[in-house]
């Protein structure tokens, strides 16, 4: 399952086709049941109330939320008010494995990319502690993946990311700004019609130090 792994000396770890086919369907049930029952909806960005061009919900004890009042954790759907979906045991597991980490992700976020969708570089900051490494999966249209370094004027590298491949942001690179440059529609059959063309990304994080 680890064929063609591309291991950097800052930590970052690429496993392309990590969950085959049959892996990524069980996975993508899953997911589709979570987002059953805690709904895509549209956020915004603080203080401007600019939409975000991704649609997501969360899996988790606690999911991130950006709205006009900021980033940061909530136990529960800023619509729904319920709390978020259990995450499956297929990323649990993925975390054990190359998590390195001795407490388990409480968040997943779910973020759905239509054909236009884009993230702009950023680092994942909202946490308690930033030594917890971030791993995604990419399910559904291949990505163009932008990784950059610790300043935002750092050099940059790209690499297209596909269905069932995973990446691990840890050591040095847990600060690297990174992003999405562009979705490539039709490139995966893997999501239902009503996503498709389209792409989601899984994200484990965790969110608060514990005590050891």
């Amino acid at each position: 399952m680890e064929a063609g792994r591309v291991t950097g000396p800052d930590g970052f770890v690429l496993l392309p086709g990590y969950f085959d086919r049959a892996a990524q369907e069980s996975l993508l049930a899953e997911v589709l049941a979570a987002i059953e029952a805690a709904p895509l909806y549209q956020p915004v960005m603080p203080r401007t109330g600019q939409p975000l061009s991704v649609k997501m919900t969360n899996m988790g004890s606690l999911g991130w939320i950006s709205d006009r009042k900021g980033y940061r954790y909530e136990p529960i759907h800023p619509v729904t008010g319920k709390p978020w979906p259990a995450m499956p045991k297929a990323l649990t597991d993925l975390w054990d494995a190359f998590g390195h980490w001795p407490d388990r992700p409480e968040a997943c976020l779910v973020n759905y990319y239509g054909p236009e969708a884009r993230m702009g570089l950023h680092i994942d900051a909202d946490e308690d502690i930033l030594d917890a490494p971030v791993i995604s999966v990419s399910l559904g249209d291949r990505a163009r993946f932008r990784l950059g370094g610790p300043e935002r004027s750092s050099p940059t590298r790209s690499m297209v990311l596909s269905s069932g491949d995973v990446v691990v942001l840890g050591g040095a690179s847990r600060r690297f700004y990174h992003g999405v440059d562009r979705i490539y529609p039709g490139t995966s059959t893997l999501l239902p019609e009503h996503l498709h063309p389209g792409r989601i990304n899984l994200t484990l994080r965790r969110v608060r130090a514990v005590a050891q």
